[in-house]
């Protein structure tokens, strides 16, 4: 029993207990934006990746309009000797 309590004591397991500092801390620092200076490899990096997923889309877009168009094609061809 008295290692149980240890432990409790150990680890902050006990419900009354006060909260401690280093549980408290953010492990984030906020600092002032420095608008004199952006960040341009967190710009490029976004710009990148939007234009990158744009071109992605439209590129599977333009696929999917020929499949589109050459199902429609085949759907409208009943012809019995090319089956």
């Amino acid at each position: 029993m008295a290692a149980g309590l240890r432990a409790v004591r150990r680890w902050g397991l006990a419900a009354a207990a006060p909260p401690r500092l280093a549980f408290t801390r953010s492990a984030f620092v906020v600092r002032k934006a420095n608008n004199a200076q952006p960040n341009w490899l967190g710009v490029g990096l976004a710009f990148g990746t939007s234009a990158a997923l744009w071109g992605f889309l439209i590129k599977q877009h333009n696929e999917d309009v020929v499949e589109y168009e050459r199902r429609k094609h085949a759907r409208g061809h009943k012809c019995t000797g090319c089956s």
